[in-house]
């Protein structure tokens, strides 16, 4: 289910990207340049950025509704959701009160994605981690050592005990 927003977002700015540009040239323009020095193959222009940012979205959503690569899909829609917010919905610059107030309601709601994401991200469905698993795989070997040492020390005293009374038998 919280896929379908992403995947209803992103075939919209794929198909339709111009109502789009206005409000993302405020994350665009910042970010153009930036992409222009790291690869000169990289769009920079708002329309291909809103378009690369909605099949981002969309393919991020279609592989979070089915349970498909669902760790990297909830990153990378996290990734898409900051530029989208700070550009969509920026409260603190709307000058009206009610408008203040809905960008503001918007803002929350994708910063409570952003969070949805976060743990669909960092889900394992009972598994366990690999941290989980190392920490386990420690304890498990600290114990078999110990578990060692023990045997090798009894056995140690029973060979003792063993060359005690066979100094004491006939022959």
């Amino acid at each position: 289910m919280l896929g379908a927003i992403f995947m209803f977002a992103g075939a919209r700015a794929i198909a339709d990207p111009e109502p789009l540009t206005g409000q993302a040239k405020l994350v665009t323009d910042r970010i153009g340049p930036l992409l222009e020095r790291a690869d000169s193959r990289l769009p920079s222009d708002p329309r291909s950025l809103i378009r690369l940012n909605g099949a981002v979205q969309l393919a991020g959503g279609v592989l979070l509704a089915t349970g498909r690569f669902h760790r990297p899909a909830a990153v990378a829609l996290a990734g898409t959701l900051v530029p989208t917010t700070l550009a969509a919905h920026p409260f603190w610059s709307a000058d009206n009160a009610v408008e203040r107030r809905q960008q503001a309601a918007h803002f929350l709601k994708n910063l409570g994605l952003f969070g949805g994401l976060l743990l669909a991200a960092a889900d394992t469905e009972g598994r366990p981690g690999l941290r989980w698993r190392a920490g386990h795989l420690v304890d498990s070997t600290q114990r078999a050592m110990h578990r060692g040492v023990r045997t090798a020390r009894r056995d140690v005293r029973l060979a003792r005990r063993a060359a005690g009374f066979g100094r004491h038998l006939p022959g």
